[in-house]
């Protein structure tokens, strides 16, 4: 596809997530016993290709938040998938602070206006090459409209009433058939931090489990997508990552998606939440079924230590700049250790600098340089860093469109994104995708999807 040009003259600030307002999206710890059996095997099992939740943005427990004795049950669930948690708990909002989404300087808060990152310049004289050398299509850039913060399609409802929406929710449930339109209206337009207290009202008013009553009425895409939304979404990316290394073959593109994108704090509660779950260690299951620089890759981003400064060392990007060519381009061979290291440790913001100098240096961006060194899903992992140093939206945008274009949807990647970009970025991630593709957003999921599976997408992703 044609993306429009890149670099530009300088790449503008991509602020922090979540919103302000959204800081509090993750139950407290030790609340959460789960029934099993999500999601319905089958064709609705997570994708063969994928990544966010990506995560809701919030509050999740400091380190440490985690309890054997009264936290997540550590004993892991025998075969099938991962059991999906609809019990009593998490339903109270932890008063903790959000963690970051992009890099901030550590005294700033989140959600505020966009912190302004010096970078470089672009190519001598301000010229952007209309074509690079090898043919390979450059990635947007991040356009200046979307600098002044992100913001997501749901935001916390306000005069919210949790004992109230499990009423209408039962109600919708009750006698014969299901108001799956009352339904939606409510999910749709409640934040997940909201949605677990509506699940923990209903147990106290009814003395049942709201999600096993939801998946009684409900079934197939539908299922998945209301399953995905009641999710503390955490849990939902660990639930991802164990499903996706389950069984025979990898999903190795939702390992990518989630493992390459994530913040350290999102990836640190991640592979807690993983080992109290499932009773398993990510970073084990992650060698056993990935192999050779990939699984160094996957390795290095689940240990969630990049740097998170926001400030930009110049002289440190011409440096790794001249080194990324020296181990690529430059020589006979390719040096992989180099690439996992720069790529793994540099903040966001570095690795635009970087970006840039390489592109002055070396008259070709280095996402082509990636592509003609290296292939397979090391090739995908070491550009989905770079494109989200770029511009996080648009990788979103451009895993979206992959979802759906051509025959059949990967329904999982496409819920995946929607839910777990859905307070955070997802205005951002449809302007993007109107700019890359000339189409809406909605307007493909309405075309490639259809009942009230098509409603639900459409309510959270609106017109």
């Amino acid at each position: 596809m044609s993306y429009p040009g890149y670099p530009p003259t300088g790449y503008p600030p991509f602020p922090g997530y979540p919103p302000a307002g959204q800081e509090s999206s993750f139950p407290a710890p030790g609340q959460y016993p789960y029934p099993s059996g999500f999601p319905p095997m089958g064709g609705n099992a997570y994708p063969p290709a994928p990544s966010g939740s990506y995560p809701g943005a919030g509050g999740y427990p400091a380190p440490g938040g985690y309890s054997a004795a009264g936290g997540y049950p550590v004993t892991p669930h025998p075969g099938g998938a991962p059991a999906y948690p609809g019990g009593q708990g998490f339903g109270a909002p932890p008063g903790g602070a959000g963690f970051s989404g992009y890099p901030q300087p550590p005294a700033q808060s989140y959600g505020g206006g966009p912190a302004q990152v010096p970078v470089p310049g672009g190519f001598p004289g301000g010229q952007v090459p209309s074509q690079y050398p090898g043919g390979q299509a450059p990635y947007p850039s991040q356009p200046a409209m979307m600098t002044q913060g992100t913001q997501g399609t749901i935001r916390p409802a306000s005069n919210f009433d949790a004992i109230r929406d499990a009423e209408i929710l039962r109600k919708a449930m009750k006698g014969f058939g299901t108001d799956e339109q009352a339904i939606v209206d409510v999910v749709s337009s409640r934040s997940n931090d909201q949605r677990q207290q509506i699940k923990a009202a209903f147990k106290t008013m009814y003395g049942k489990d709201l999600i096993k009553d939801l998946k009684s009425e409900l079934s197939g895409n539908m299922e998945e997508l209301i399953l995905a939304l009641f999710m503390p979404s955490t849990y939902y990316d660990a639930w991802s990552l164990r499903k996706a290394m389950q069984g025979a073959g990898t999903q190795e593109r939702v390992l990518i998606e989630i493992l390459c994108t994530r913040t350290n704090q999102e990836i640190r509660d991640i592979v807690r939440c993983y080992q109290s779950e499932f009773g398993r260690d990510l970073e084990k299951d992650i060698k056993s079924d990935t192999s050779g620089h990939f699984e160094r890759l996957l390795v290095s981003m689940c240990q969630g230590n990049r740097d998170e400064s926001q400030s930009v060392n110049h002289q440190m990007a011409q440096d790794d700049a001249q080194r990324l060519y020296q181990a690529g381009e430059g020589k006979l061979g390719t040096d992989e250790s180099c690439f996992n290291m720069i790529l793994a440790t540099r903040s966001f913001p570095q690795l635009k600098a970087t970006m840039e100098a390489y592109s002055r240096m070396a008259n070709r961006d280095l996402l082509s340089s990636v592509s003609r060194e290296f292939s397979g899903y090391v090739e995908s992992g070491l550009k989905t860093i770079l494109q989200c140093a770029l511009n996080r939206p648009a990788f979103f945008a451009e895993r979206l469109y992959c979802s759906m274009k051509g025959t059949g949807t990967d329904d999982s990647t496409l819920v995946r994104i929607v839910v777990t970009r859905s307070e955070i970025d997802l205005v951002q991630i449809k302007q993007m995708f109107t700019q890359m593709y000339q189409k809406t957003l909605s307007t493909m999921i309405a075309s490639d999807t259809s009942g009230d599976y098509r409603k639900l997408l459409l309510a959270i992703v609106g017109q």
